[in-house]
């Protein structure tokens, strides 16, 4: 069973900052691309950010210009810097990896708020 680790949610004001990292398993992230899903409430999970293997990106244009993913392909790690938020980025954040089979982490809740 391959396992995601999400880390970095929390609550933070209009207009803040917050980091989201994810650790997936070395041998499939290195040949793999990773992406970020968001469910917000009452909505259809919807795909933010991806990255392929070779680092190339794709965003949602609601995040675009706000939101960047990377990649560590050493730490076997995929980041999501999101700057100026707002209370309609408030979701559920779900890394997902992109192989053969696709795997999910478990979520990490963010929450845009004053």
């Amino acid at each position: 069973q391959v396992q995601l680790v999400e880390l970095g949610g929390g609550l933070v004001q209009p207009g803040g900052s917050l980091t989201l990292s994810c650790a997936a398993p070395g041998g499939l992230f290195r040949v793999s691309a990773m992406a970020w899903y968001r469910r917000a409430p009452g909505k259809q999970r919807e795909l933010v950010a991806d990255i392929t293997s070779g680092g190339s990106t794709n965003y949602a244009d609601s995040v675009k210009g706000r939101f960047t993913i990377s990649r560590d392909n050493v730490k076997n790690m995929v980041y999501l810097q999101m700057k100026s938020l707002s209370p309609e980025d408030t979701a559920v954040y779900y890394c997902y990896l992109r192989g053969a089979t696709g795997y999910w982490g478990q979520g990490t809740q963010v929450t845009v708020s004053s």
